[in-house]
């Protein structure tokens, strides 16, 4: 194992006009994983992630900043002497050899001799599943399949790191499910500090220890899921995570007799402003309040919540999914309530106000209390 730290890591590239530049495609970024700890990078596509993988693994050059693997400095280092395991997106299996040459090939290259290879490829199969395996070629395995032999290729080597560029991504749902536990378990057997790659939230929550969450080359938080999840730092940070994603409304802070609401534009919602945010709001604000589909609830007909008209309604079997207007924007709630709602007939609406965020209209940063 190693612990791996990037410092203030830069990366930008060069177009053909060499009087004009990119904008940084990984933006001063800083990261800290401990040894044998699981990070999953997280983000949408083009945020910066695989980028930050390639430098780490030293198949992209950096632009600004340091990478280090334990202690030991590592930009200038070829790709071979860096002590890591890497599994692409693409599995890159060699055609020509069978499942047992394609996990020994780095082995061989590194000149291992074949009593050690054997010994280690048979050592590393089990833990992939493909022991049975290692004399069929890659035409005759299933995708999930190939994507095992890739991750033990990666592996058989005995990283310090193993790194992984969305190895779910080309699978379907039901093989993602089922390999996303192999790698669970297999991370937590190897004990190897492990960088995961991936812009399906999911994954990232139920396989990672912490997540670094990205957009536009930037880290915008790092944290455990759970800290993510009730704590996020910004807008988007809150939208990304969860789904359905947060619903996240502009509003305008209006004060009645003693006490503050949020407003909403168009529509005679009115939702009560947690007592904790008094010092930070004022009558008349103009702000971002965000609150999660769970924390939306139906009242019942003492309630009162603010009568509204149902728009859309999905039967998931284990949840019940309703959407309502709030102006042009469209509010999300979940019950688990057995009930069918029909389009526009009316519900009343209550929030859960201690589970709201406000975040700034203008930068989308978080206003805490």
């Amino acid at each position: 194992m190693a612990r791996l730290t990037l410092e203030n890591l830069f990366k930008r590239y060069d177009n053909k006009d060499k009087k004009k530049v990119h904008d940084y495609a990984v933006n001063d970024l800083t990261l800290n994983c401990v040894d044998g700890e699981f990070v999953a990078l997280l983000g949408p596509s083009g945020c910066g992630k695989t980028t930050t993988l390639r430098m780490i693994a030293g198949l992209e050059d950096i632009t600004g900043g340091n990478i280090y693997i334990g202690d030991t400095l590592v930009n200038d280092l070829h790709p071979k002497d860096r002590h890591i395991g890497l599994a692409f997106e693409d599995y890159a299996l060699y055609p020509p050899l069978t499942v047992f040459e394609n996990i020994a090939f780095n082995l061989r290259a590194k000149g291992l001799k074949n009593d050690e290879v054997h010994e280690r490829v048979m050592k590393i199969a089990p833990l992939l599943k493909v022991e049975d395996l290692l004399k069929k070629m890659p035409v005759n395995l299933s995708g999930g399949q190939k994507q095992r032999v890739n991750i033990a290729r990666a592996i058989v080597r005995h990283p310090k790191l193993l790194l992984m560029d969305e190895p779910l991504s080309h699978l379907d749902g039901k093989m993602r499910q089922a390999l996303r536990t192999e790698i669970k378990r297999l991370h937590n057997n190897i004990k190897c500090t492990s960088v995961y790659v991936t812009h399906d939230q999911l994954e990232a929550m139920s396989l990672a220890d912490r997540i670094a969450i990205m957009d536009h080359g930037v880290l915008q938080q790092f944290g455990t899921t759970m800290e993510i999840y009730d704590d996020p730092v910004n807008e988007f940070v809150a939208a990304f995570i969860g789904e359905p994603p947060m619903n996240i409304l502009e509003t305008t802070i209006i004060k009645l007799e003693k006490e503050f609401y949020f407003s909403f534009e168009e529509s005679d919602l009115r939702i009560l402003v947690p007592k904790r945010y008094y010092k930070k709001i004022n009558d008349g604000m103009l702000v971002k309040m965000g609150v999660r589909p769970m924390d939306v609830f139906i009242g019942d007909a003492d309630s009162k919540g603010t009568p509204i008209r149902v728009a859309m309604f999905e039967n998931l079997g284990d949840e019940r999914r309703i959407g309502v207007h709030v102006g042009d924007k469209l509010l999300m709630l979940i019950t688990s309530d057995e009930v069918r709602y029909k389009r526009d007939e009316l519900i009343k609406l209550e929030v859960s106000g201690e589970k709201t965020h406000l975040f700034d209209v203008k930068t989308g940063l978080r206003i805490r209390e």
